[in-house]
């Protein structure tokens, strides 16, 4: 039983002495950045991620930090790792849209079709796991509305409770559609960033292939597959080819 109480112990000191020294290092960053010592600050938050942290806040100071040392790939790359974690917020994105207009390559986006931007604007505004935590919700209150309907003498109440929660059922099915179909995007949407000042696009993953285009640092790729050490790239403009791993960075 001592043993145990120890080992409780030294757990919860462990864990407490652990977020101390986050918090240190965070604030220590965020002085650093405030004086002007990005390098110093950089190497701070970079500890931090070194204890393999993930916050959409790290990342987004991270990205401030590349930004102001005029590193644009890795500013970019750590802009989209915040918002990947905090999709919605506004102050990601607008530095994100700065850092971009910095890169070399300028790439017009196909149109999209209507579903398409409805599911850009309100399915995939939110995470797979967001999405899966809604359907979760909605089914416990799903069994608290037909409960409700079951025991319910008065009609009306009744008819209530039954309208709710056949609505709250439609809406589980929506919910964990929208976590299954943001999930397999996820999956065979796997984005990267270009962090080589230039790298050559090939038309077949091998060295001795044709060049087909050229990019450079910063520009934000889609991996369709990998082949040994090449990987199949897809633009926002729908142009396709193969690219040395080396070359970037997944996300």
């Amino acid at each position: 039983m001592k043993r145990i109480l120890f080992f409780v112990y030294f757990l919860v000191i462990g864990s407490s002495s652990f977020a101390q020294t986050t918090e240190v290092l965070f604030k220590a960053a965020n002085d650093f950045y405030k004086k002007g010592a990005y390098e110093n600050a950089l190497k701070s938050y970079q500890q931090i991620e070194a204890k393999q942290l993930e916050s959409a806040d790290l990342y987004y100071n991270l990205g401030n930090t590349y930004y102001k040392l005029n590193q644009v790939a890795p500013a970019i790359y750590y802009f989209e790792k915040a918002l990947k974690l905090d999709p919605t917020n506004e102050d990601f994105k607008n530095n994100l849209s700065i850092a971009q207009r910095t890169t070399i390559d300028k790439i017009d986006s196909i149109p999209k079709t209507f579903l398409q931007k409805i599911d850009e604007s309100y399915i995939r505004k939110f995470s797979f796991e967001t999405w899966a935590y809604v359907s979760i919700v909605a089914s416990i209150l799903f069994v608290l509305l037909f409960l409700s309907y079951y025991f319910a003498f008065h009609s009306t109440l009744k008819r209530l409770y039954f309208i709710l929660s056949i609505l709250s059922f439609l809406f589980i099915i929506l919910s964990f559609t929208f976590a299954y179909t943001g999930a397999d995007y996820e999956k065979n949407h796997q984005p990267a960033i270009i962090f080589s000042q230039l790298a050559r696009v090939k038309n077949a993953p091998t060295l001795n292939s044709t060049d087909v285009f050229e990019l450079h640092e910063g520009t934000k790729v889609i991996i369709l597959e990998q082949v040994d050490d090449w990987l199949k790239i897809k633009l926002a403009d729908g142009k396709i080819g193969w690219i040395a791993k080396t070359d970037l960075k997944a996300l």
